[in-house]
């Protein structure tokens, strides 16, 4: 019975260790580049397609507001039928909504920086995601890997390797579409954009999390973003240097090596 109660509390502490994953991030934090991209393509300035384009981003921000994701399909008055601009954004499930929208906002800003005239662009920062295009993509899913990062090697801690193994199983068993889960040192977080079912959502996040274990190995963190869903762990106090290195936020290594998404 000694046992069964000692079993059902650590239980209870594995899933409530990730108060520190909750508390309220600060601006700089969610506002930290992830990684871009921007379609090949170019628009004509002055056409139905810039309006529309205009007039989702302007929608995105706005819906920011009160909600942390929303999708839009916008044709204004003389758009032709390849004029139509789809778009949507994804905030973090922990944000309130005065940081998803300022996040928002500055995806925006640097997505029209980023990417001047292009048909399509998609950004990444630590506290939301935006994306707009030509071609239907809401409701789609994707698991295309877009990024993957793997921190230093642990060796063979048996321990902490047995800890992310809990905590990615944990985070893989699903339920809803921002998940956070700790063990011990380790951390974990897994979301997918909600304009997939909970069924591709589940699909998403389980391909992530296998790529995340068998493409990292023993590390102290790894990061795995896919088209539509990521998954990311770390041992605490070394989930900020999973932006660390290699341009991970750095704003010129996205201009400098030419990082295009082609959809």
């Amino acid at each position: 019975m000694n046992q069964t109660l000692s079993d059902r509390f650590s239980l209870l502490a594995f899933f409530l260790i990730t108060i520190s994953l909750l508390t309220r991030p600060s601006t700089s934090t969610i506002q930290s580049f992830v990684y871009g991209g921007c379609s090949q393509q170019k628009y004509n300035r002055g056409t139905p397609y810039e309006s529309n384009v205009n007039s989702i981003l302007t929608s995105l921000v706005n819906s920011a507001d009160a909600s942390n994701f929303n999708n839009f399909k916008i044709s204004v008055p003389g758009s032709g039928p390849t004029d139509i601009v789809y778009g949507l954004f994804q905030c973090r499930g922990d944000l309130i909504n005065t940081d998803c929208k300022s996040c928002v906002a500055n995806a925006v800003s640097q997505l029209g920086t980023l990417c001047p005239d292009a048909t399509g662009g998609a950004l990444q920062l630590e506290g939301c995601f935006v994306k707009y295009d030509n071609t239907p993509f809401l409701g789609v899913e994707d698991k295309a890997v877009v990024l993957k990062k793997c921190g230093p090697s642990i060796g063979y801690d048996t321990d902490a390797l047995a800890r992310r193994d809990a905590v990615m199983d944990y985070l893989a068993a699903g339920g809803q579409c921002f998940r956070v889960g700790g063990s011990g040192k380790v951390q974990g977080v897994v979301q997918c954009v909600q304009d997939l079912s909970m069924s591709e959502c589940q699909d998403c996040l389980s391909e992530a999390i296998g790529r995340l274990k068998s493409e990292c190995g023993s590390v102290a963190w790894g990061d795995m973003f896919l088209g539509k869903c990521y998954a990311r762990y770390s041992e605490r106090g070394d989930y900020s240097k999973s932006g660390g290195g290699e341009g991970f936020h750095d704003w010129w290594w996205f201009v400098v090596s030419g990082f295009v998404l082609l959809w």
